[in-house]
């Protein structure tokens, strides 16, 4: 649920200090762990690193992104790939293809 209106966005007082010291020109990336922070129309055109949990992620802020928070952009799990049998299968065709490359390759080598 989003935060109340007449509260109004929440942005991390640190972090609007941090902008307004820099300017606009200058192209430092900002790091943060405010993740829960709203973007505002001053954040445009400056590169935030967001911290993930493990590293900080840049993230250059655009006009479309006003409105959002830093976390969405800066996600916290990585992706390795779905298990069970199938999965299995679509990696020995993957190979299977990748050795007939090899193979071709080789043999045109040796011409």
């Amino acid at each position: 649920m989003p935060r109340s209106l007449k509260k109004g966005p929440y942005v991390d007082p640190k972090l609007i200090d941090k902008i307004l010291k820099l300017r606009k020109d200058e192209k430092l990336i900002i790091k943060t762990w405010a993740r829960y922070s709203t973007i505002s129309p001053e954040m445009v055109g400056y590169i935030f690193g967001v911290h993930n949990g493990k590293e900080f992620v840049p993230v250059n802020i655009s006009e479309d992104m006003v409105g959002h928070k830093l976390g969405e952009f800066s996600p916290t799990t990585k992706f390795v790939r779905h298990g069970g049998k199938m999965q299995r299968e679509i990696e020995q065709k993957k190979g299977d293809g990748e050795a007939v490359k090899t193979e071709a390759a080789k043999t045109a080598i040796k011409k």
